[in-house]
């Protein structure tokens, strides 16, 4: 009897420390419904023209939540639903933030078949198309851990916020990604002190 009494005041306890720590980690890191990126990974400054040829920097966005993605023109699947769920997203924020995707298909993707991508999707005027060569994607595929398009390989296919100083926090695989959940972090993201 004094077994089982026992028993149960561990339980208990282990249960209250378990809670503790779930809610100082929850304000610690906030109640994003993404996943937190580790600390410390370092601001990845980058500069590659967008479906017009203009010039797009990443520091550009400073002072505001941007939305980053990784899409190529000619995915028939995964990319043009990304695509869509970031619209929503925008949508349901009620104001939109800096939006950059970024080609990992360098070959194939084009001005003209970036274009014509946003237009479809309705996203012209609210999301970046930015293309280059491998050797200018590569180092900005590297700092998000991105595997681009290949022969036999599918490309990794996520959703990452920044912070208003360029920090990557937040990040929805494309299977996780949803237009509220979006809307949600960026709102938690941009309710934080600058």
């Amino acid at each position: 009897m004094v077994l089982l009494a026992g028993g149960g005041f561990v339980l208990a306890m282990a249960l209250a420390i378990a809670l503790v720590g779930a809610s100082a980690n929850e304000s610690e890191t906030g109640a994003f419904d993404g996943s937190t990126r580790p600390a410390g990974i370092p601001v990845s400054d980058f500069a590659l023209r967008d479906e017009h040829g203009k010039l797009v920097r990443s520091s550009a966005g400073r002072g505001d939540v941007t939305v980053v993605t990784f899409l190529y023109t000619t995915c028939r699947d995964t990319c043009p639903i990304v695509a869509q769920q970031i619209a929503g997203g925008l949508d349901r924020l009620g104001h939109d933030v800096p939006v950059l995707a970024i080609s990992v298909d360098p070959t194939n993707d084009t001005p003209e078949l970036a274009r014509r991508f946003l237009r479809t999707r309705q996203l012209q005027n609210r999301m970046h198309f930015l293309l280059g060569s491998r050797a200018e994607l590569e180092p900005v595929w590297d700092a998000y851990g991105i595997q681009p398009q290949g022969d036999g390989l599918e490309h990794s296919s996520y959703v990452v916020l920044l912070d208003r100083k360029g920090r990557q926090r937040i990040s929805f695989p494309s299977d996780r990604l949803t237009p509220e959940g979006l809307a949600h972090d960026i709102r938690e993201l941009e309710a934080e002190p600058s």
